[in-house]
Formats: structure tokens, C-alpha cells, sequence
């Protein structure tokens, strides 16, 4: 099976990029080791249903980072979990119990067809066999690496999100793989009626607007501070996940997460 690597996505510049490496220090040294097994679990993921900018389409076996060989580095694990799970309130872009004992945070660009593909095979099992169950809370992060069409459509999503209707919106996208001309502000406004928003002059205002841009830029800095470089890429209790992977590999990093905050208690 031959493997395409695929190119980093572009960092940001300038002052974007200077607090990325600040926050990076602020988590602590021993992040660095997390930076490694992301990549490392990246690199995977290349070759197994990951997205990275250049490379969008490849083969969709592969692994996790969790698994017994893992387990020495929980205490990683925690401190990752720790400055990642947001665990806020009313988080438009979250579903799931605040207090869930396992987070999942998901880094996406919804020109990403293996995104997609997590959103149509793999999350609504996830929902339906733990977030229901209040297991699992979801928390969803913009992460744009596929240029201005990505970025606008992240910036809707945002903006759907304003008005109670993010994750309608966000299943709306990935539908089906939509690149290009499909992203386009009257496309994504089609795809915002469709989905429930009610009010499409605030959704083009917001989408339009410095809080959206904000609100991916935050997202943005937090995937590369720790690492991520592709799409989709996961955290799940800390543990990072590259890729579309089969459904076996998630319930098997949930079981880890659960047990390991079990154990602390």
C-alpha cells in the first residue's frame, strides 16, 4: 500500500504564531512529549483517513495512541485533557453533559472528506452509545487548513452556531464532500435555512463579522500549540486519535479515558 505524505498546514504568522508558542510553554514541559505522540499519531493518520493540506484522500486503516503502551504517559494524557477540554456552559459548538467523565475534542476543516465521514459513520454512533448516556461530551474546534473556503465556512459554522443551531448546520455540510464554489456565502446561507437558522441577515453578520473570526482563530492557535497538522485529528480523554478511524479504535480510547478517571476518584 504506497502512502502520500502529506504537507504541514500553514502555521500562522506573526503575532498569531508568537502567543501559540506561548501558550505551548504555558501548558508546561511536559507537553512536549504530547507534541511527539500527536505527531507521531498524525503521521499515522496520513496513510490512515486523515486530511492533511495537499493530501485529502488515502487509505482509512490505521491506530491509535491509545493503547497499553500508552498508559505510562496518562499523566500526559491528563494534562492535555486538562488544558484542552473547555467544559464550558452552554458551548454552542459542544453536545454532551459539562461534568461527562471523558471529553472528545475534534479538530476539523469541512472541506475535509474524511470529516465527513467521521460526522456521517462514526458520530452518531458516539452520541447515540455515550454522549446520550452522559459518557462522552463532544466539543467540536474549527480548524480551516484547506484555504478561504475552509475559513468561511468555519466562520458559519460559528455563526449557525449563535443562533442554537451549530450542529444542524454542521451535519448539513458534511452531507457530502463540498469543496470550492459549494462554500461559497450564498451556499452556506442555502445550507443555514436548511438547517434551522432562523434569522439569515444576523448569520451573514456574523459570519462576516471579527467575533467568528476570533472564535476560529482561538480554535486554530489551540490545535497547532499542541501539534495538529491534519484533519481530522482527536483528543479523547488526551489521547490522540488521527483520522477517520473504525469505530472500534474510539471505544477503545473512551474505555481507556474512563477507566483512568475511575481510578483517580
Amino acid at each position: 500500500m504506497s502512502r502520500t505524505p502529506a504537507r504541514p498546514a500553514p502555521r500562522p504568522a506573526g503575532a498569531a504564531r508568537r502567543r501559540s508558542t506561548r501558550r505551548l510553554a504555558a501548558i508546561g514541559a511536559v507537553l512536549a512529549l504530547v507534541v511527539a505522540i500527536v505527531a507521531a499519531s498524525v503521521a499515522i493518520g496520513e496513510s490512515a483517513g486523515g486530511s492533511g493540506k495537499g493530501s485529502d484522500e488515502t487509505n482509512t486503516r490505521g491506530s491509535t495512541a491509545s493503547g497499553p503502551a500508552a498508559d505510562p504517559q496518562q499523566k500526559v494524557f491528563d494534562q492535555l485533557a486538562q488544558a484542552t477540554s473547555r467544559r464550558a456552559d452552554g458551548d454552542p459548538l459542544a453536545v454532551g453533559r459539562v461534568d461527562a467523565p471523558v471529553v472528545l475534542v475534534e479538530y476539523a476543516d469541512y472541506q475535509c472528506s474524511f470529516c465527513g465521514k467521521f460526522t456521517r459513520d462514526s458520530q452518531p454512533e458516539l452520541i447515540k452509545k455515550y454522549v446520550d448516556e452522559g459518557v462522552l461530551r463532544i466539543e467540536f474546534r474549527n480548524f480551516p487548513i484547506f484555504g478561504k473556503d475552509s475559513e468561511r465556512a468555519a466562520r458559519a459554522s460559528w455563526a449557525a452556531g449563535q443562533q442554537g443551531r451549530f450542529w444542524q448546520f454542521h451535519d448539513e455540510v458534511y452531507a457530502k464532500t463540498r469543496k470550492g464554489d459549494a462554500l461559497a456565502e450564498d451556499k452556506l446561507v442555502d445550507m443555514a435555512r436548511s438547517s434551522g437558522v432562523t434569522d439569515l441577515a444576523k448569520f451573514r453578520a456574523d459570519l462576516n463579522g471579527s467575533a467568528s473570526a476570533a472564535g476560529v482563530k482561538k480554535d486554530q492557535e489551540e490545535g497547532y500549540s499542541i501539534g495538529v497538522q491534519s484533519t481530522p485529528s482527536f483528543l479523547v480523554g488526551g489521547r490522540p486519535i488521527a483520522g477517520a478511524q473504525p469505530m472500534k479504535a474510539f471505544e477503545e480510547a473512551i474505555a481507556q479515558a474512563r477507566a483512568a478517571k475511575q481510578s483517580t476518584k
